[in-house]
């Protein structure tokens, strides 16, 4: 790609997929490759890539998992169209697509984009992480939305998110540990079946990441699963943190 505003192509998931990224915006890394390991490897039908920013978690699944197809969706029409060259960068035309869809507008909008109403198998997501007025935005609107969002947004998007699974369609995101009380509670009555893994970015240290994962409609309860360590009090990666880097381990989500 000849474009002085991207970088690349950078490799994940031991050289499965290589993307390039914008130089000057957000660049992809390990949340993105920890969402895109909660997937098994059978999942078939639609997976629907939920603020996809470059592609890396979408189309990581698409190469691991052969029999689905996926729909990466972004607000930021530059990272759509980085995506779609993503896509096509990787050979993936044949199974992956990318749109511009708003998550949080109301729902005939989102359905004239593409958002439509049980619409996905699974959806996979990384929601904006930082909290409105903590930190300085960028001056153009879809920019700034995928980084920052406050509590109402955060509850529209978990509202998206059920609409557009089908029934017993399943998510995983990952997030701050410090929203989850908000997160519950915007799932309460809409997903069961709900599996908590703490990540712990050092051992030792609390939990700087979870990953939450659902099912639509179900009535089945909680579990806090295992926490996931990526490196050791010395800093070195751990093995189960290297072996999830190299496409060579999946985490379980329940899904």
């Amino acid at each position: 790609m000849q474009d002085e505003r991207f970088n690349g192509p950078h490799a994940f998931f031991g050289g499965l997929i290589s993307v390039f990224e914008t130089k000057a915006g957000h660049q992809s890394g390990t949340d993105a490759v920890l969402l895109a390991a909660c997937l098994p490897d059978q999942a078939g039908g639609l997976l629907l890539d939920l603020g996809c920013g470059s592609g890396v978690v979408g189309l990581g699944v698409a190469a691991r998992c052969k029999g689905l197809k996926v729909q990466l969706a972004d607000l930021d029409a530059d990272m759509v169209a980085l995506a779609r060259h993503n896509i096509l960068h990787n050979g993936l035309g044949g199974r992956v697509t990318a749109i511009q869809a708003d998550v949080l507008a109301p729902f005939a909008m989102r359905d004239a984009q593409g958002l439509g109403a049980d619409l996905a198998d699974f959806i996979l997501s990384n929601p904006p992480f930082h909290p409105a007025g903590r930190v300085q935005t960028s001056p153009v609107e879809p920019r700034a939305r995928a980084h920052v969002l406050d509590d109402d947004g955060m509850r529209q998007w978990v509202k998206t998110l059920h609409t557009t699974l089908k029934p017993k369609g399943r998510f995983a995101m990952i997030h701050r540990p410090d929203m989850l009380p908000l997160l519950l509670e915007a799932m309460q009555g809409r997903f069961g079946a709900l599996h908590i893994r703490p990540v712990h970015g050092k051992a030792g240290r609390p939990a700087t990441r979870i990953l939450l994962s659902g099912v639509k409609g179900s009535r089945a309860p909680l579990s806090l699963l295992e926490p996931l360590v990526l490196h050791d009090t010395e800093g070195r990666r751990t093995p189960a943190e290297e072996a999830i880097a190299r496409g060579r381990s999946l985490i379980d989500m329940g899904l």
